[in-house]
Formats: structure tokens, sequence, C-alpha cells
């Protein structure tokens, strides 16, 4: 297999991936990096060009359909509610007649940006905003990977990646933002864990994967900046050097499903910056950030920023 320079990973060629979650965010990085390698690539969202979810930001599905063709390959928006069993029945319906396998799925539905507050105890957090949190977060992976992987079992070697907030390892001693935050996050990993106890004996691979501080859409936009400038907001964050773009744990993504001894990886937790470490990826940049290690070492201890040795 060839491999893409830059990007650490074989081609995908012939493989069929869904992205659910893939309006922006890692979901758009993991699916343009997917199409980069050769891959076909479903990708959902509740954001089109006609309608928007209650975000009400511009990134649609389309257009990250549109960046996945242009990277290389195939990209095919497919509106999706995933809360909804029947819309996502009727997804996996369409892959199964349309390309008669599915090869990649990665579960990184979120869409609770608005419903958590920080350093809020479960009893003075809105409740509603709580338990809607964990719906958008939880229960859509579950229902998504019950349709979906019958027929990613139909060909040996599918991988399923479920992508979250921080490793286990991380996570298990530090408290994440809030009980719902926090609840959410595990669950995911547990949830990357648990398929691979049900995955692995049947010759497929799940695995829970966390991007870094990522520079998405949305946090660009918090501190006001663009991709092209983002080092402006070091001044008012030092430790945002450290950050990285989607398409890092993209080709995070692409590394694994292209590796032929991915089941190493079965249900387990890592990170893009771990991966980067492995297959030998970089971000678009030419770094490999370490986000993780950099927080255990240089953040969290209280450390002045300096993410020059982690990247």
């Amino acid at each position: 297999m060839t491999q893409e320079p830059g990007t650490g990973s074989a081609r995908l060629d012939g493989k069929v991936a869904l992205v659910a979650g893939a309006t922006r965010g890692a979901g758009r990085g993991i699916a343009v990096e997917l199409g980069a390698a050769g891959a076909t690539v479903y990708v959902t969202g509740r954001t089109t060009r006609a309608r928007r979810s209650e975000y009400d930001r511009p990134e649609t599905i389309e257009d990250t359909a549109d960046l996945v063709t242009a990277a290389g390959r195939r990209g095919i928006a497919v509106p999706t509610d995933h809360l909804e069993s029947a819309q996502v029945k009727t997804l996996v319906d369409r892959i199964a007649d349309e390309q008669g396998r599915l090869d990649v799925l990665v579960n990184d539905i979120w869409g609770g940006e608005n419903l958590f507050a920080w350093d809020t105890p479960v009893w003075e957090h809105d409740l509603d905003d709580g338990l809607r949190l964990l719906r958008l977060a939880v229960e859509t992976h579950a229902i998504t990977s019950h349709y979906a992987l019958p027929l990613l079992l139909r060909s040996p070697g599918g991988l399923v990646v479920e992508v979250t907030d921080g490793t286990a390892e991380y996570n298990r001693d530090n408290y994440r933002v809030s009980f719902f935050y926090d609840l959410a996050k595990s669950s995911v990993l547990r949830m990357g864990f648990a398929l691979g106890q049900e995955l692995g004996p049947r010759g497929a691979t799940a695995l829970a994967l966390t991007p870094g501080w990522l520079r998405s859409e949305i946090m660009l936009g918090h501190y006001g900046v663009t991709e092209d400038n983002w080092r402006d907001a070091l001044e008012r964050t030092p430790h945002f050097g450290i950050s990285e773009t989607p398409f890092y744990v993209g080709r995070a993504v692409a590394a694994l499903a292209a590796d032929p001894e991915v089941a190493r990886w079965n249900g387990q937790s890592t990170s893009s910056g771990a991966l980067a470490q492995v297959y030998g990826f970089t971000d678009i940049d030419g770094s490999r950030p370490d986000a993780w290690r950099y927080l255990v070492e240089v953040q969290d201890p209280g450390k002045p920023a300096d993410a020059g040795s982690y990247r």
C-alpha cells in the first residue's frame, strides 16, 4: 500500500466509512482525512444548507461532503438526527444498498456545546439541559452502533472509533467540567471498551479516541481568531499553544483504518498525539502536538506555558 505524504497512513481505496456527527470540528476533520486516504465517506449531522440545528452555526454536512470530495474521494451527505432510530436505520440501509459494506464507523456525535455549565454541581445545573446532553452524547452513539454494526461485521477487519474528550487515564483522575459533561465523556470511553469486547471475537476492532485541545470552528470563534492567526490567542490563553487542528485527529483515524494490525488497539483509549508517535503522521503544520501529556506535565501543575517541546 502507498502512503500519503505527511499523513503517515496507507491508502484506503475501496473502503467505506460513516462519520456520524461530521458537520464541523473533529468529525469534519476525520471525514476529510478518510477521504484524502481514498475512502468513500458518508457524513451525517443535523445542519444542512436548508436547515440549521439549535447550534445555529453556518457549517453544514454538505460543506463537509464537498471537502471530502475535494480531498480526493467521494463525500456523501445524509441529513440524520441520530436520536431518531428510524432515521439511523434508513441511513444504514442506504449505505448497504449503495455500497454493500461498511469498513469504518466513527461515532463523533456530540451536540452538547450549549448544554453544560462549567463548575456547576448537579443540583444547580439545569436538569433538562443535562439530560439532553446525555441523550445527544451517549444515546446517539448506542443507536448508531445498534444499526450500523451488523453491516460493518459483514466484512472482516472493520473499525469503530468512539470519539470523546480525554483519555481513560486522564478522565479517571480528573473531574471534567461538570457532572453531566464528565459522565458523557466517560460513558463514551467505556463504549470503546465495551464494543471492543463484543467486536474483537468477531473480527473487528473498537476503541476510544480523543483529540487534544481542538482548534475547531467554535473554539476559533471563541477566541476571535482564524486558523491563519490562531497564535494571536496565546496572549489571552498561553496554553493554547498546544492546540491542534481537526485534521490531526482525522489523520489518526485514517492511520488506524489502514493499519493491518489495528486489532492491537481493541478496547483501548488513546489520543491523536499518542497515535502520531506510533504512526508518524503530523498536523497540517508539520508538528506533532501531544496535548494530554502537556496537560499532565505543564498545564495542570501550574507551570508556565511552554508547548515547544510537546509539538
